[in-house]
């Protein structure tokens, strides 16, 4: 089974991830983007018990704006290591935490949001599929 490991920006909180994730993608929505200072945030999803605070667990911080999602934070640097979704019961690892991992997109979620259009051929809903509580509507690229 494949491990990768990552580490916040300045490495005191290390990483690691076991398996393959559950899922890989984009999410375009409002809170994402002011998240990762970025106009989209490429996510992996994980089983919870497939991630592993290897190091400076004392250092990882979590903000909760919303029961949604549980952002984790190294109180050293502010390096965002990952987003744990209580409701979905998946970890969200920031794909640029884990370098090793390759990175292999398979869906864009909260497309309605986006303020980078991509036209890469990947299904897009409007929010999440049905199966993650939203109303699996797609929009066109």
């Amino acid at each position: 089974m494949p491990v990768h490991r990552g580490q916040c920006f300045c490495g005191a909180v290390e990483i690691e991830v076991e398996g393959d994730p559950e899922g890989m993608g984009y999410c375009h929505c409002e809170s994402c983007r002011s998240w990762s200072a970025g106009p989209v945030n490429a996510f992996t999803l994980w089983q919870p018990d497939a991630v592993k605070v290897t190091k400076g667990a004392d250092k990882l911080a979590r903000f909760m704006k919303t029961e949604n999602s549980g952002r984790q934070y190294c109180t050293e640097c502010g390096g965002h290591v990952m987003t744990d979704h209580p409701g979905l019961g998946l970890t969200d690892v920031y794909a640029a935490t884990i370098p090793s991992l390759k990175f292999a997109p398979g869906v864009h979620v909260n497309y309605a949001e986006t303020v980078l259009p991509m036209k890469d051929g990947l299904p897009k809903f409007r929010d999440f599929p049905a199966e993650f509580g939203g109303s699996g509507e797609m929009v066109e690229e």
